[in-house]
């Protein structure tokens, strides 16, 4: 592999989760992936297929940017709306023929939950440099499990310890931010986790600074178990009634039925809108014309979603858990509210609602300015600089590199 900045690379990336699924994880493949191609990078995904069926080589248009994807066959787990996963035990027969057919410079793994897992072993025997980000949480395991809770326990356990057997094959591991880092580190006992922002381009989002007719709160993700998004609509139901506020809900998930529900039974259902899968444009128009963005999940090691809110200069009202503090600072953009207090969320939802309009632009312009060091260029130069075994900015060294002069 060329040490030439300028000298383009074969980058593998591989996925356990990618278009056309909706979540964190697959967003920031993609958006990687996509920016990596704009570079003049050649780029290979090796993610699940949408059915049994191997197909490798195929040119898709990924995030604007064409790209090889090679899509391995994959089940639909049983249980749950949408996800799909390969085989475990043919994991590592994949990783061998890809890698064969690409013969990539670098590998980087999003997970060590299969593709990861398999590829990472393959190409430590092929002597290639592999970069690994962890996007897991404890609760995002176990919202795809039907185990009983004393079960959850220690298959959380035997998950870790598999996580620590494929990051120590690798010559770096990052994650999207220190607190996140700092529990990776603690969780499976390694050092020198490095947080590298998902990063957005925020030049796709528009921000309204003028003052509001109507009071929008806005929820943009999954509408899963550990979003806690029925926290949300139970502050709503809390609020003043002359506030007159409304709920745009943007996602879907195998809550959606639960939450309609409780909406009508908590007497809001006229006041809330269920947008379901939303194309980008509608989402971002939605973000845009919203009062405030409220977020309540606990399994947050980011939230890519939190990062488009502000880049539509909307406050924010998260829950005081995992990654949100970092890009929710008390009473500048925001407030925080203790996780799954909805009395708490309700009262800061009203704080940021009836703000006078020189304090409501304050913390617009707070959000505007606080995602400014999560564009997304910045992670690409970090992760180019990861590829290539180099000093990343900020003087992090990945394992097995060396130092810039």
């Amino acid at each position: 592999m060329s040490d030439s900045p300028r000298q383009p690379l074969r980058i593998l990336i591989g996925a356990d989760t990618f278009a056309p699924d909706i979540n964190g994880a697959a967003r920031f493949a993609e958006r990687l992936a996509a920016g990596l191609v704009q570079r003049g990078h050649d780029v290979h995904a090796v993610v699940p297929n949408t059915r049994h069926v191997d197909e490798p080589d195929r040119r898709e248009v990924i995030e604007g940017a064409e790209m090889t994807v090679h899509r391995l066959p994959s089940t639909k787990l049983w249980w749950h709306e949408w996800l799909r996963f390969v085989w475990p035990w043919r994991a590592k027969h994949h990783a061998r023929r890809v890698l064969d057919r690409v013969k990539p410079d670098v590998v980087h793994i999003q997970s060590h939950i299969v593709i990861g897992r398999g590829l990472a072993r393959e190409a430590r025997k092929r002597g290639i440099r592999i970069i690994a980000t962890n996007h897991v949480m404890p609760e995002n395991i176990l919202d795809h499990t039907t185990l009983p809770d004393w079960a959850n326990g220690i298959f959380v356990k035997l998950a870790w310890a598999d996580a620590k057997r494929t990051f120590d094959l690798v010559e770096a591991v990052t994650t999207p931010t220190r607190r996140a880092a700092d529990f990776l580190e603690s969780a499976i006992d390694i050092r020198g986790v490095i947080p590298i922002s998902c990063g957005i381009d925020r030049t796709q989002y528009t921000a309204d600074l003028e003052p509001r007719t109507e009071n929008r709160i806005v929820f943009v993700g999954r509408m899963t178990a550990e979003k806690q998004v029925d926290v949300i609509l139970r502050a709503l139901a809390k609020l003043d009634p002359a506030l007159d506020a409304k709920l745009d809900l943007v996602g879907q998930g195998d809550q959606e039925p639960a939450l309609e529900a409780l909406a009508s039974e908590l007497g809001v259902r006229e006041r809330v809108v269920f947008h379901g899968l939303s194309t980008d444009e509608h989402l971002r128009a939605t973000l845009t014309r919203g009062s405030v963005f409220a977020i309540a999940s606990i399994a947050e090691l980011q939230s890519i979603a939190t990062m488009e809110a502000m880049a539509s200069g909307l406050p924010v009202v998260a829950a005081n858990a995992v990654a949100l503090p970092h890009l929710v600072h008390e009473g500048e953009n925001g407030y925080l509210f203790e996780p799954g207090d909805a009395d708490d969320l309700a009262a800061k939802l009203a704080t940021v609602l009836t703000a006078a309009p020189e304090e409501r632009l304050r913390m617009q312009r707070a959000s505007l300015e606080g995602v400014l060091v999560h564009d997304i260029n910045r992670t690409l130069d970090t992760f180019e600089a990861l590829y290539r075994g180099e000093q990343v900015p900020g003087g992090e060294v990945p394992r097995g590199g060396t130092r810039a002069a």
